[in-house]
């Protein structure tokens, strides 16, 4: 998609972070936006904010629900016409735990916003692009976490994260070999991200409550984790979430497939990764605490 100016974008988890960033950077553009969050005061103040940049609408969308994903591409539709560009972002993360303190809940509200509410949004978005016969792009939000390697400690949101990769490579198959759509992954990358992903538990829903409390210490907020790293002289590189989002709508416009901030370092651990598997190995390796 090489040229973006007059066209419409759906960003998910728009309300903050990453997604703020990548509407704002969408908007410079030329783009109409609709944004969607399941969290409302954030998102009416996103919207009010990005209004004065350019065409946009908003509609609070809790992605877990396949009938939000109809209505917001109905209410697309209706605002603009259409949709160009499906950007699936919303994502929640839970505390650092073994598998086997992790509960039922955990696993459904993980894998219920990060997979499914992706699922939720080609399917409720894509037949119709498709139908509308235009170029098109679903770019779905991944994270090296999982699509690369995983952390031994984050498997609810590793494994979330490893689904969206695969599943993004068999939808661009699918859609390059009979539609004028394409697909790409996004890896957030560059450094540590100061997003809302540090605090996502604060919207989730009660009915998803975890079943018993977290251990101590196995929660902190960006912040925290910051002054903790600085305590044992440990200086962290952060990345601009702006200069992210900039450096993604250009990969966007050159058609890549995968959108990551020093991608060609990948190379080295992918590597490793298969040569251990080969060698008959776990590439995770074993935590040195455990």
């Amino acid at each position: 998609m090489q040229e973006l100016r007059g066209r419409v974008a759906v960003v998910t988890g728009a309300a903050s972070g990453v997604g703020r960033a990548l509407a704002r950077a969408l908007l410079g553009e030329g783009m109409k936006l609709v944004l969607a969050d399941v969290e409302e005061p954030a998102l009416q103040a996103t919207a009010d904010e990005l209004g004065a940049l350019g065409e946009v609408s908003s509609l609070v969308t809790d992605v877990r629900r396949f009938e939000a994903l109809e209505a917001l591409a109905d209410h697309t539709w209706a605002a603009f016409g259409g949709c160009h560009l499906l950007c699936n972002n919303a994502g929640v993360s839970v505390a650092q735990l073994e598998v086997w303190d992790t509960t039922p809940n955990d696993w459904s509200w993980v894998h219920g916003v990060n997979v499914h509410g992706v699922v939720h949004g080609i399917q409720a978005f894509v037949p119709r692009m498709i139908e509308a016969g235009e170029e098109g792009l679903v770019l779905n939000t991944s994270s090296g976490d999982g699509g690369i390697q995983p952390l031994a400690t984050q498997s609810v949101y590793a494994s979330s994260k490893a689904a969206i990769s695969t599943l993004t490579e068999c939808l661009d198959a699918q859609l390059a070999a009979r539609t004028r759509l394409r697909a790409a992954i996004f890896y957030p990358s560059g450094g540590l991200l100061p997003t809302g992903i540090w605090t996502t538990r604060r919207n989730r829903p009660e009915e998803l409550a975890r079943e018993r409390p977290v251990p101590d210490g196995s929660e902190t907020t960006f912040d925290e984790f910051m002054e903790s790293m600085k305590k044992i002289g440990i200086e962290l590189p952060v990345q601009d979430l702006d200069e992210l989002a900039r450096f993604t709508v250009e990969g966007i416009k050159r058609g890549d497939f995968v959108i990551m901030i020093r991608r060609e370092e990948m190379e080295r651990q992918l590597v490793e990764r298969a040569r251990r598997l080969a060698a008959g190995e776990n590439p995770t390796g074993v935590i040195p605490s455990l």
